[in-house]
């Protein structure tokens, strides 16, 4: 609440709307909130009631606004890709998501396990082994200094994820012409396909759309996993991202004011809390 409350004042002001409690439905997406928010589904809403009289309030994993954002409320699957990946699709009567571990454990294809296997490719490079390219070694040194002290400043760091995916982009620099980088490339389209392919339906001719700053790295990502998505979903067809999680949550938040919301709602992906709930979609 200490950093909702400032952040509701400000968006009201911009908005030009004259009290506060005029705002009867709230939708908040946060990262997280499908393996940690417990506590924030049982208190927030309660919160926003007293503090702004806030009568219906959904509360969704940042998968499923980024979902909204990109197909609306049909049937499919989304990729979203940034520093993590995660997957995640609907047939509107359940939610199915895929990966969106994290760094240390999945997010496999995502920008920090595309740019700590460059990293591995460049030590391999320094030390002689098998597998290494001298082009990321390169650009590693370029960015990183000397690569002797690299695990020395890496490890430490809170941010190491994101400090991982800040070498994506050079990653991608390089696969036109390094076969190392190019394989790397390769394998995370392999990975976000197949994440992909756990999550979308299997009936009908579902959209697919990708999402996220990830796939703002250009073709050398971009032409393998589509690619990949072809050969595993071809019964899916491919569209642009109509718009992003922010437009995604915009549109939870008009359906659910006007009684028209038709997304599938638990305990987990997206819960919704006052009169405003949809009925017999738990």
């Amino acid at each position: 609440m200490e950093q909702l409350v400032p952040m509701v004042r400000a968006l009201t002001e911009k908005a030009e709307v004259s009290e506060v409690s005029e705002v009867g439905t709230a939708v908040i997406g946060a990262a997280g909130l499908a393996t940690l928010g417990d506590g924030l589904r049982a208190e927030l809403p309660g919160a926003l009631a007293r503090e702004f009289g806030v009568r219906t309030v959904a509360l969704a994993a940042d998968a499923v606004i980024a979902y909204v954002g990109a197909l609306g409320a049909r049937p499919g699957a989304a990729v979203a890709g940034g520093t993590g990946l995660i997957a995640i699709g609907t047939d509107l009567a359940g939610w199915r998501r895929a990966d969106g571990w994290g760094h240390l454990l999945g997010d496999c294809g995502g920008g920090a396990w595309i740019g700590r296997a460059g990293l591995e490719a460049a030590l391999r490079a320094y030390d002689g082994r098998d597998g290494g390219s001298v082009a990321l070694l390169s650009c590693a040194e370029g960015q990183f200094g000397a690569m002797s002290g690299l695990p020395g400043r890496l490890y430490p760091r809170s941010d190491r994820a994101a400090v991982l995916a800040s070498f994506a982009p050079r990653v991608a620099e390089c696969a036109p012409d390094d076969p190392v980088a190019a394989g790397i490339l390769r394998a995370a389209a392999r990975h976000i396909a197949e994440s992909a392919g756990a999550v979308c339906p299997t009936g009908g001719e579902p959209h697919i759309a990708l999402t996220g700053g990830l796939f703002k790295m250009g073709e050398a990502l971009l032409t393998p996993l589509h690619e990949e998505l072809a050969k595993r979903l071809p019964w899916a067809r491919p569209v642009a991202a109509e718009g992003d999680p922010l437009d995604g949550a915009v549109r939870i938040a008009r359906d659910l004011a006007a009684g028209d919301l038709v997304l599938p709602c638990d305990d987990v992906m997206l819960s919704v809390v006052g009169p405003g709930e949809p009925k017999g979609t738990r």
